[in-house]
């Protein structure tokens, strides 16, 4: 038995005191994770100074994205699966998707052209563009964009297209500039767009400056994130999200700062990798050892929002009964009652604290702490919130059968200087899930390009999956779309918002008890 193994061992026998678990973060945040409780640190440290680091086998610090990387050792006391959830009402049976929507080039061309020309797009970070001039270049789609921070609270964006001969305004991925001068013959805009100067202007007769304006874009600022959206009739970000606009004020977008970002390229159709994670459905298969340990699966419940939108939420492992064990003689002014500590954690509950040196997201609510929680945002957006910062994923087409898949991580400011160490280990444990779900992509691609390949069936557990298709077809227009590429509009108002987590929740937890 390695080291490691060996601590964890002593830890799910009670062996270790709070003074141990407190110097070690690792072993706090597996602590946090099987008993609900928080060690008050003895002594900050980062973690390089720490004399045995984290393997990738070994559980990592961060506690709020359940997706530490758990040993054998661990595995043997993983409790069994709870009850099934109740599912919400009786809905409706989801008919087979049809298989061609992932081969079908007609049915490509047309998410095109009209899924990517006219929704909302997450197109980028304030803190890419931090000072007035700066501009981002923005190609995921195939349309040249620039982003430009007018000012210190206005974005605006502009095909990368001079209203001349077309040549390209800026050729760098960031920059600063203070005007935006086209290099090629010297015609020259402001921030809004406008033409402010061209080279020989007496050259051209009559001609009317106000009327060559760059081509605006739509763009929206959620906090710090930036939407754009190519329809210039398109509805508000508001209007779109709906509901969700409200959920999400518990994150303080605006005060998110901008952690990492990467991406990868994807050899499968944009919706097979995007799939992957509208689900938890494979979590006991794929993630055995990683998100299993601390996601309750089959207490998976859906919410589904006009325009396609959705939300995934299930309990962690950490809270069965959904209250926060501790001890009842807290010296926490806030505690009230408390669960007694499990057997094994008799010696750790000494005071209620924290160990991650990460700042919360204060607002952050009962469900961002408690649960794992997944939104999707159409077309191609999800993420899992919590309350100390949360990767962004988004797929971008670019043939039938390859995609880019991106990552943005931000999470609350964390003052000066480079980001808390924490974060290689939080984002190191995210990616090796990743690398779990991204293992099936070609496979799959082969299997959707077969002769037998002829359609998907879905549980409840999947119903995300369902849920954004049949929107698809209603951005892009259903009579549009093949008879045999449709798919069926059997999701009614009974799957629909509003659904009431927490009381679910508790229907479930009753249930499992």
């Amino acid at each position: 038995m390695t080291s490691v193994e060996e601590r964890l061992q002593q830890l799910l026998d009670g062996e270790l005191d709070a003074a141990e678990l407190a110097e070690d973060p690792t072993l706090a945040s597996l602590a946090d994770r099987l008993y609900g409780i928080k060690i008050q640190a003895v002594a900050p440290k980062k973690m390089r100074d720490f004399a045995e680091p984290a393997q990738p086998s070994a559980p990592l610090p961060a506690t709020d994205m359940m997706i530490e990387v758990i040993g054998d050792v661990a595995l043997q006391h993983l409790p069994a699966p709870s009850a099934d959830l109740p599912l919400p009402s009786e809905p409706s049976p989801l008919p087979d998707l049809p298989g061609k929507r992932y081969t079908d080039k007609e049915f490509f061309e047309l998410e095109k052209e009209n899924l990517w020309k006219k929704t909302w797009l997450l197109a980028g970070h304030l803190d890419e563009i931090p000072e007035t001039g700066c501009y981002k270049l923005w190609e995921k789609t195939g349309q040249p964009v620039i982003i430009v921070r007018k000012n210190k609270n206005e974005v605006t964006a502009f095909y990368n297209m001079c209203r001349h001969r077309g040549a390209a305004i800026v050729r760098e991925d960031y920059g600063k500039e203070k005007s935006l001068l086209c290099g090629y013959h010297g015609w020259n805009y402001n921030f809004d767009g406008d033409l402010i100067g061209k080279r020989d202007p007496q050259d051209f007769v009559d001609f009317d400056d106000s009327c060559r304006s760059l081509h605006k874009i739509n763009i929206e600022l959620m906090g710090n994130l930036i939407f754009i959206n190519f329809d210039l009739d398109a509805i508000t970000l508001k209007e779109s999200l709906g509901p969700i606009y409200e959920e999400l004020k518990e994150f303080q977008l605006g005060s998110l700062r901008l952690v990492d970002q990467y991406s990868y390229d994807v050899k499968c159709n944009w919706k097979i990798a995007m799939e992957a994670n509208m689900e938890v459905y494979h979590v006991q298969s794929i993630h055995p050892k990683t998100v299993h340990v601390g996601l309750d699966y089959r207490g998976n419940v859906n919410t589904f929002y006009p325009h396609g939108h959705g939300r995934m939420v299930a309990p962690s492992r950490s809270y069965p009964d959904l209250p926060v064990y501790g001890v009842a003689d807290s010296s926490d002014p806030n505690a009230t009652s408390y669960h007694p500590l499990p057997e094994g954690a008799k010696k750790l509950g000494i005071e209620i604290g924290t160990v991650d040196p990460r700042p919360e997201i204060e607002t952050a609510g009962y469900i961002a702490r408690t649960c794992t929680q997944s939104y999707n945002l159409m077309p191609n957006l999800v993420s899992p919130m919590s309350e100390r910062g949360f990767p962004i994923l988004q797929w971008w087409p670019t043939s039938i059968n390859e995609c880019i898949f991106e990552v943005m991580w931000i999470a609350p400011d964390w003052g000066g200087g480079e980001r808390p160490e924490i974060w290689d280990s939080q984002i190191q444990g995210f990616n090796d899930v990743l690398d779990e779900d991204l293992q099936f992509g070609g496979w799959i691609q082969k299997a959707v390009d077969s002769y037998a390949f002829d359609g998907v069936p879905l549980s409840y557990q999947e119903a995300r999956i369902y849920h954004w298709h049949q929107e698809v077809d209603k951005i892009i227009g259903i009579n549009k779309i093949p008879k045999e590429l449709r798919v069926e509009q059997a999701m009614g108002d009974d799957w629909t918002y509003p659904n009431d987590i927490e009381q679910r929740l508790k229907e479930y937890n009753s249930k499992s008890s």
